[in-house]
């Protein structure tokens, strides 16, 4: 049984809340899963954007299982797998695969400063390509639409690799410093480096900041010498760094300024 496949049972078994967020350009459907233990904040997890990362799909189900049994605060909508076109044509024919099925690379693809980005293409291809305008993809319009509907607190992004959190996205003031609070928190507790990315633009984390005006996390596991995609024998290490992570945004925000 694939990544996919697994997604597909994991929710199909899952007793709980738990719907749909839209569909890929192929027409798969986006599955969510939603784990409620407080009204209180409301937090979404999203995983594999980028179709080579998929390492970050187990990851999402081993969260999903942790939060239900050891969970307090809030309430998790996990996304287990954004870009279901783009993870199959990885399995199948190029393993390096980051992008969608129209070559749109999802993450560059949201209306935050879209088109800036200093990797940004302008062409079709495996990676980069931002599309040919924001939210030209049916995946990063599903993924808009859901987080404007439930009105998170704090978003956080599962991509893979190199153990950095990026959290920063020319917000300043009282939101730089919520902000940053967090994400010393989570650096502390997966062991991963704080990095800003100033000449990255077009994010989901990206646009949740500036026109959300939420926190929003981009957390990229597994070391850097391990090559795409990250082999699944990986997993109980990257699970570990990441073990209480969730519980920790949870526990620590307060409010939504």
């Amino acid at each position: 049984m694939d990544i996919i496949e697994k997604v597909y049972s994991f929710y199909k078994n899952f007793n709980g809340d738990k719907g749909i967020i839209g569909y890929t350009e192929m027409g798969k459907p986006i599955p969510f899963i939603s784990v409620k233990k407080t009204n209180f904040p409301k937090v979404i997890v999203t995983y594999s954007i980028h179709a080579r990362e998929y390492i970050t799909s187990y990851l999402a189900l081993l969260q999903v299982e942790d939060f239900i049994k050891n969970g307090k605060f809030g309430s998790v909508y996990f996304v287990p797998m954004v870009n279901v076109d783009g993870v199959e044509i990885c399995l199948k024919s190029n393993p390096l695969y980051k992008a969608n099925a129209n070559g749109v690379d999802l993450n560059v693809n949201f209306d935050a400063k879209w088109g800036t980005g200093e990797k940004n293409a302008l062409k079709k291809g495996a990676e980069n390509y931002i599309g040919i305008k924001p939210f030209s993809e049916s995946e990063s319009r599903a993924l808009r639409d859901f987080t404007l509907k439930i009105k998170p607190s704090a978003t956080l992004s599962y991509h893979a690799k190199g153990e950095e959190i990026y959290w920063e996205f020319f917000q300043t003031g009282k939101y730089k410093k919520r902000d940053c609070f967090l994400a010393k928190k989570l650096a502390k507790s997966t062991g991963y480096q704080l990095k800003l990315i100033p000449n990255s633009a077009g994010g989901y984390k990206d646009w949740c900041i500036e026109k959300l005006k939420i926190s929003a996390f981009t957390i990229e596991v597994g070391s850097d010498n391990l090559t795409h995609p990250i082999c699944e024998r990986y997993l109980p290490e990257i699970y570990r760094k990441n073990a209480k992570v969730i519980n920790l945004l949870t526990e620590n925000i307060k409010d939504k300024l």
